[in-house]
């Protein structure tokens, strides 16, 4: 079963090629893997590193990683899609804990949480991810899903700048059962760092309340980008 690594990037230069190399490290014996790097036309040398790492890198037409998933997505050769973020290391063994779900009649599925900084919050915080619960399932967690389940789902919805990884989460259950992996995927906190960890915790919390109270795109974006510093949207 062949497998497509996508990972939306914007400006990534200082963290892609570690990530890159990790991966390329664990699927070593796996070479129907493939790993492809979709830039939303990053303005460092995130293309240029990626592509000098080893990934297969493609331009987005469009900036946003909804938009860059799809593209990618595009150009998988793979059965297996696996959307990843620039800053998320999965577990050394996730090619074949992911094959063996989809071998089990998973159509799709993610993994736990964890955070690259010790702090009791951020435990709490990612342990919650354990449950099979919609209102968890966010893009930092990574999702597989088998190829054929996601164009039969029709993609990330484009016009969602935010929101997009949860946002689909619902369409793709309908097609095929959904699980949470045993292991954690370990994500950055920078964000966290950079404006508190509970006030960004709190700002997350309003979002997602506000988009699911069906508060315009376009607001939550202007909220989003006038709350959160270091934000990329």
């Amino acid at each position: 079963m062949k497998m497509s690594i996508i990972i939306p990037v914007f400006n990534e230069s200082g963290t892609i090629e570690k990530l890159i190399f990790y991966l390329a490290d664990c699927i070593k014996d796996y070479p129907e893997c493939e790993i492809i790097v979709s830039d939303g036309n990053s303005t460092d040398d995130t293309f240029t590193i990626a592509e000098q790492a080893g990934a297969k890198v493609i331009r987005s037409i469009r900036k946003g990683r909804a938009a860059q998933m799809n593209a990618g997505a595009l150009v998988a050769s793979g059965e297996i899609l696996y959307f990843l973020h620039a800053d998320s290391f999965p577990p050394a063994g996730f090619y074949e804990e992911i094959i063996k779900a989809v071998k089990d009649g998973y159509g799709s599925g993610c993994y736990q949480l964890a955070f690259d900084y010790a702090h009791w919050f951020l435990r709490a915080n990612a342990w919650f991810t354990r449950f099979n619960m919609n209102a968890i399932r966010f893009g930092d967690q990574s999702l597989f899903v088998q190829k054929e389940i996601f164009v039969k789902a029709g993609g990330f919805d484009e016009s969602l700048v935010i929101m997009e990884d949860q946002e689909i989460i619902a369409r793709i259950k309908k097609l095929g059962r959904f699980i949470v992996l045993p292991g954690a995927i370990t994500t950055s906190a920078r964000k966290y760092l950079e404006n508190g960890i509970y006030k960004l915790q709190g700002i997350f919390f309003l979002i997602y309340f506000l988009y699911k109270l069906g508060v315009d795109q376009k607001k939550l974006v202007n909220l989003y980008r006038k709350l959160i510093r270091q934000q990329k949207v």
